[in-house]
């Protein structure tokens, strides 16, 4: 259950943060946000009934911040990008590297596991990130005035599994297919860049398909989309975006679709 006066939000990049931060105040619950510094947008603390910035690697700051508040119930909102601490490194603090000695390897959930695990152990509990947002959730059918055609609908059923295939292993979550070929696999760059790659390589009329991973952590890494992914499919001249229904939360969901009709893309949960 939902401690009814507060709730903490790890907040990485992009506008889930706000988003979470923002629903969760509207469920009046006083909002703490422990924002990565480098990732988070400045907005959140507009946001937050207090807020504190911190780096990755501080393990011992982010337990001490919690216990200071008397958090007992957090979720995590937003990316990190792996690519920026795998270029330039991290450095950790001693509760950060007894955390890591635990994982077997170094992928998202592997590592976020560990974390939550470690918390846990403090007497926080994660809830799924999308606990005050079921209404941003990916719906079933066509959302857009306009539906997929014969071809594309062939592509959505070719790479849907291979899609999911590709989140079983941890790559990635997003797969780009024009005439039943794969064109572009979302690995760590994310979804946007590998949908412009892909109209680099095949021109207009990709399919883009986002799915969840096979037994989904709802806590972490849920599949997102929002206006920027509209703006890259527009940009590389893609036709659908293809949608786990019920597993994908679409930021600025009102918005995604009023843009998608303007520029005659069509949006559909499957």
């Amino acid at each position: 259950m939902i401690n009814p006066r507060k709730i903490a939000i790890i907040a990485g990049s992009g506008k889930f943060p706000l988003l979470a931060a923002k629903s969760a105040k509207s469920n009046n619950l006083k909002v703490i946000t422990l924002s990565i510094i480098s990732c988070a947008d400045k907005g959140i603390e507009a946001l937050s009934d207090k807020n504190y910035w911190i780096e990755l690697g501080q393990g011992q700051r982010l337990l001490d911040i919690m216990k200071q508040e008397s958090v007992t119930h957090a979720i995590m909102a937003g990316k990190v990008n792996k690519s920026v601490i795998i270029r330039q490194g991290i450095k950790l603090d001693r509760e950060a590297r007894a955390i890591l000695s635990r994982v077997r390897d170094k992928k998202d959930d592997t590592i976020l596991s560990a974390v939550t695990g470690r918390l846990k152990e403090a007497g926080i509990e994660f809830l799924d990130s999308t606990v005050f947002l079921k209404g941003f959730m990916s719906g079933k059918g066509v959302l857009t005035k306009k539906a997929p055609d014969k071809r594309c609908l062939q592509d959505i059923k070719f790479g849907f599994p291979i899609a999911k295939e590709m989140g079983s292993l941890d790559i990635g979550q997003s797969v780009i297919v024009k005439d039943k070929s794969v064109i572009a696999v979302e690995a760590i760059e994310g979804t946007d860049e590998a949908i412009k790659r892909a109209g680099q390589l095949a021109g207009r009329g990709g399919v883009v398909i986002k799915v969840s991973k096979p037994n989904q952590d709802m806590r972490f890494d849920v599949p997102v989309v929002g206006l920027k992914t509209v703006d890259a499919m527009r940009l590389s001249g893609a036709s659908v975006l293809a949608m786990e229904a019920g597993k994908v939360l679409m930021l600025e969901k009102a918005d995604m679709i009023q843009a998608a009709n303007k520029i005659k893309l069509s949006i559909v949960g499957v």
